[in-house]
């Protein structure tokens, strides 16, 4: 398994992702059109001062992570943290991660927030492991699958 930075060539390969990620839970839809950011994904969180990775095995996108500063001095934001579900468990979450959090570092970055479906428990599990702990807030996105978000905040040192 190889990371690298994504490059905007990459959106139709995260788009296969996160359906296929989208496809484990009920009521969870991939719908193109709730992903702009697909079009140009590199462009798009390069754009934001930010940097998006992607994991690859024999060609195919299996991984991804990206992170950008927000306008909060000193706070980074996680986005799009996806493994396919033959490449759990083997450290490659963990190494996206690595990578994220070295990026947000280099910016000063004091803490860490992530916003992350509520169905999505696996997910949490992983996070609360890295050090992240779920704020007692809740958003509503209104989109085709009806989500509710859980905020999960992490200090970094």
């Amino acid at each position: 398994m190889t990371i690298r930075p994504a490059t905007d060539g990459d959106g139709p390969a995260l788009a296969r992702l996160i359906a296929t990620v989208f496809a484990e839970y009920p009521g969870c839809l991939f719908v193109d059109a709730e992903f702009p950011e697909l079009a140009a994904p590199a462009s798009h969180y390069a754009g934001r001062g930010g940097r998006l990775m992607v994991a690859e095995r024999d060609g195919e996108v299996i991984g991804s992570l990206a992170v950008v500063m927000t306008g909060v001095a000193g706070l980074a934001e996680l986005f799009k943290v996806y493994v396919a579900a033959d490449a759990r468990g083997s450290g490659l979450a963990q190494r996206l991660f690595e990578a994220g959090l070295s990026h947000a570092k280099a910016r000063d970055a004091n803490a860490m927030i992530l916003w992350t479906d509520t169905r999505f428990e696996r997910g949490h599990a992983f996070y609360e492991k890295l050090g992240f702990r779920r704020e007692p807030v809740m958003r509503y996105l209104a989109d085709e699958s009806a989500s509710w978000e859980y905020c999960f905040r992490m200090p970094l040192a």
